[in-house]
């Protein structure tokens, strides 16, 4: 850099600071009548001679600024510019108290200001590209681009790094003497720090540091590292996940959640990690994620456990290999409007979750489905528009260890045609509200169990079908307030697979025989419907607190006729004779992917009920004269059917059904009952005498069911809180902490504090109490009723409760439990404790009894650079392992 060589000569009272300076620099403001003020408005341009190309002078706009003084003295060569000093050089930008440039050396020095009572303000602040340094006093030479700072305080990453001595050989390298570092935010008093005696530093490359003391509240531990590296590039790094160790009574000492991780691109990764346990148990697991913007995101998860039991040769030696497979894959709506493809998928073992070691995952283990869908659709925007998708679906119940699998399904349909309608004119009436379809559906589906999955005969088992259907309905008013809609729908049913069934003489016993080859049938039904809405209004005292109630009723009733597809039904006998007493009828069909068609009529009119009531209530708000309206009852809905066709017990159980919520929409009520009007006789068969003709009442209550969900918080949100995106909400649990939260033993840093609640103020001011307790609670209380066999039975009658505490803004309380009133017994209880420690987190895990029995203590640092520094014990649950 340069100054303009037309600047005069200006004396200055201030000395120049020479680089052998310790510890900083302190200029004396300037005396008014030894200098002379020069124009502070315009920038100083470079100046173009040889001079300046041969040593390597400015080739750039210098902009410079000060408050009180700037100068320059063309005996020394030296520029001073004082109070709020700044300088703009191409990417670099120097602030400070004072700054003062020696032309022949091209050297920059840079200092604080000491104010009259002998306080500093006004420290050197210094940024080149994206790199900043603060500090007491610092020289720089603009030519080699080597610099020497005084007690720098600079952020790298993660890490916040205070210096005694810096020097900057180049814009790549820098070394640090009598170095501390942390990633505590507050660096001049931090909760903790690593002190060294010298640093490397590349920036966004690497920190490499020699023999490292941890120090805690500036009480040094026996914790001391020989030497250090830290990878500080922004992009994703590759490296080795050092594992975790512990024990645990049945698989004795353990290493957990080691491995290697990948930073395979951009846009992928894949972490490699397992635990190896001393009895000869072991895990692998497998994780990638992938996302590319505006396109598409996912994740892969993929486990397996070989888990061994007690020792070989004792009675209770037992081994079980486990896995599970996860896949998430979501695409961009923005991506390709017409075409889309999804991914949800979670099997495995039924038990994984229940037997896994490595993973207490709550909301999981007390799932009992896994379920899976992987979907391809697109639309072709023809006339009329047609729809196509392919979609592979799995549903696993973990108890009984029953799969059932389409590979895959294929649906396409086209869209409504309107015959005796044109495009642009309304579709008003009967003939022009005629409208069809063509839909098409073919599946190939199979149960089977854990045993046989993906296994030959699985495929052996598989039934293959395809459905034509082509509804064709219409829609109109009679006498103006009825809406009447009719219509009728054709299908048609391919099979591979049928059956044949007859009476062997030789074995004495009617045998079935499973067919391969095509075969089809056709049927068709015919319904009808008709309802319309009524409204009614009760007015009470204008001036009371309820103004009014609505009654708003949509009465329904519907018809359905399905005629007899007896042609498809063959005759077997049950003996040799072929005695006509022993004649059955069957259908080839039976079984079918899709059903068979029926050999009875069915012939049923249906009636239904569905009742709101909203009331205006006076609104207790000054500011409004409007009533409000609340909602009473969302619904109550009444429905029943009449066989025509049936020669008795013609009517059905009526059900009915309701639901509300309550409190400002915090108490959600949701109700249910069927009644039946048959009577039962001494054997509890329902008989076709009306319950009221044989000593009863009109109806006969058989099943009832009530579910109560109630949330409140005091942190001004729903206090629902839900995340679909967690591990527990993939595995299958809720998305909520009602069952508790999964403990993923595989990353112990994850916490009950969100960023939100690290960036709020500490109210408290870190005190132990907290005036405000900020808490949300949720309710869930079931209750079913039976009552079909004259049981009287209660057969579920549990309530469930959770919430989470801030007991102080640093310290998180969360419970889960419950208690079962049928079983007389407290179901899963899980609390939950965590301590923000600024830089550090601590949490305590515990699950007093159960299937799930376990605790966790964990403390290390937050930052992800330094997560390898932690304490972690846990007791895991003692599991019983099947084979």
């Amino acid at each position: 850099m340069s100054w303009n060589s037309h600047a005069q000569e200006i004396r200055t009272e201030g000395k120049e600071i020479p680089a052998e300076n310790k510890e900083t620099t302190e200029i004396a403001e300037p005396k008014p009548d030894d200098t002379l003020k020069v124009s502070l408005q315009e920038p100083v341009k470079a100046v173009e001679n040889d001079t300046n190309k041969k040593n390597g002078g400015i080739n750039d706009i210098i902009k410079r600024k000060a408050s009180k003084y700037e100068g320059y003295d063309m005996r020394t060569n030296i520029g001073t510019l004082y109070d709020n000093a700044e300088i703009e050089y191409q990417d670099m930008q120097l602030k400070a108290g004072v700054i003062k440039y020696n032309k022949v050396t091209n050297e920059v020095f840079a200092g604080r200001m000491k104010d009259s009572t002998g306080a500093y303000s006004q420290y050197p602040y210094f940024k080149q590209g994206s790199q900043v340094i603060e500090a007491d006093s610092i020289h720089f030479n603009t030519i080699s681009k080597k610099a020497r700072v005084w007690n720098t305080r600079t952020d790298q990453g993660e890490f916040r790094v205070k210096g005694e001595i810096t020097k900057k050989e180049n814009d790549s390298t820098y070394y640090i003497k009598s170095a501390h570092f942390t990633t505590s935010k507050d660096i001049e008093n931090p909760d903790y720090e690593f002190r060294t005696d010298k640093i490397k530093l590349v920036p966004n490359k690497k920190v490499v540091v020699g023999t490292t003391v941890m120090w805690i509240q500036d009480v040094p531990t026996p914790i001391v590292l020989p030497f250090g590296y830290f990878p500080m590039t922004k992009e994703a790094a590759s490296g080795f996940i050092v594992p975790t160790f512990g024990d645990n009574n049945n698989q004795g000492y353990f290493l957990q959640n080691g491995g290697y991780y990948f930073a395979i691109s951009d846009y992928m990764d894949l972490a490699v990690t397992g635990d190896y346990y001393t009895n000869g148990s072991y895990g692998l697991r497998g994780q990638s994620n992938y996302a590319k913007r505006y396109k598409y995101r996912g994740n892969v998860n993929v486990r397996f456990e070989n888990i061994v039991q007690s020792e070989r040769g004792f009675p209770d030696y037992t081994r079980g290999r486990q896995y599970n497979i996860q896949w998430s894959h979501s695409q961009d709506s923005k991506a390709n409007p017409n075409s889309r493809f999804s991914a949800s998928v979670n099997l495995g073992s039924s038990q994984y979750f229940r037997q896994s070691l490595n993973t207490v995952n709550v909301g999981s283990s007390l799932n009992n489905t896994l379920s899976s869908s992987v979907s391809y659709s697109k639309t072709f925007q023809t006339v009329p528009q047609v729809n196509l998708s392919l979609t592979a679906r799995h549903s696993q119940n973990t108890n009984t260890e029953t799969i059932t699998m389409s590979l895959p399904t294929l649906q396409a349909s086209v869209d409504r045609i309107f015959p005796f309608a044109s495009a642009d004119e309304p579709k008003k009436g009967f003939i022009k509200n005629i409208n069809l379809q063509y839909n098409l559906r073919g599946e190939n589906s199979v149960n089977t169990t854990d045993s046989l999955f993906f296994k030959p005969q699985m495929f052996k088992d598989m039934r293959t079908g395809l459905q034509h259907s082509i509804p064709i309905s219409t829609n109109f008013k009679i006498f103006k307030y009825f809406s009447v809609s009719t219509g009728t729908n054709f299908q048609e049913t391919w099979v591979l697979n049928t059956i044949n069934r007859q009476y062997n003489p030789t074995s004495g016993k009617v045998e079935t025989t499973d067919l391969k080859g095509f075969d089809a049938y056709r049927t068709y039904n015919f319904t009808s419907s008709i309802g319309t809405t009524i409204y009614g209004t009760f007015n009470f005292n204008p001036d009371g607190k309820i103004q009014a109630i609505r009654h708003v009723m949509r009465p329904s009733v519907s018809y359905s006729y399905t005629p007899s597809f007896d042609q498809y039904y063959d005759v077997y006998y049950t003996d040799a004779t072929q005695n006509e007493n022993y004649e059955k009828y069957y259908t080839r069909f039976e079984g079918g992917l899709f059903g068979a068609p029926g050999r009875n009529i069915s012939n049923s009119i249906g009636l239904g009920l569905n009742n709101t009531f909203e009331a205006k209530m006076r609104n207790d708000d000054e500011s409004s004269d409007e009533p409000k309206k609340v909602m009473l009852l969302n619904n109550l809905n009444f429905t029943t059917n009449y066989n025509i066709a049936a020669d008795s017990l013609a009517w059905s159980p009526l059900r009915i059904t309701g639901g509300t919520a309550l409190f400002n929409q915090k108490l959600n009520v949701n109700f249910g009952a069927s009644l039946d009007p048959y009577a039962l006789d001494n054997s509890g068969t329902r008989i076709d005498t009306y319950n009221i003709n044989n000593g009863g009442s009109l109806f006969r209550l058989t099943n009832a069911n009530l579910t109560l969900g109630y949330s409140f918080t005091s942190r001004g949100d729903s206090g629902s809180k839900k995340n679909s995106d967690n591990q527990t909400a993939r595995n299958g649990g809720r998305e909520d902490d009602l069952f508790g939260t999964g403990t993923d033993m595989g990353d112990q840093r994850q916490s009950m504090f969100s960023e939100d609640d690290e960036d709020k103020p500490d109210k408290a001011g870190g005190t132990f109490f907290n005036a405000v307790i900020p808490f949300d609670l949720r309710l869930a209380y079931s209750l079913n009723y039976n009552n079909a066999r004259r049981q009287k039975e209660i057969t579920g009658n549990s309530l469930m409760v959770s919430g989470n505490i801030d007991i102080t803004p640093k310290w998180k309380m969360g419970f889960s439990t419950g208690y079962d009133f049928v079983n007389n017994g407290i179901t899963f209880t899980q609390l939950r404790f965590e301590r923000d420690l600024s830089s550090w987190r601590m949490d305590f895990n515990w699950v007093p009894n159960g299937y799930n029995k376990y605790w966790s203590f964990f403390i290390g640092i937050k930052s992800s650079v330094l997560s390898d520094i932690k304490w972690d014990k846990r007791q895991v649950p003692d599991r019983t392992v099947g084979n």
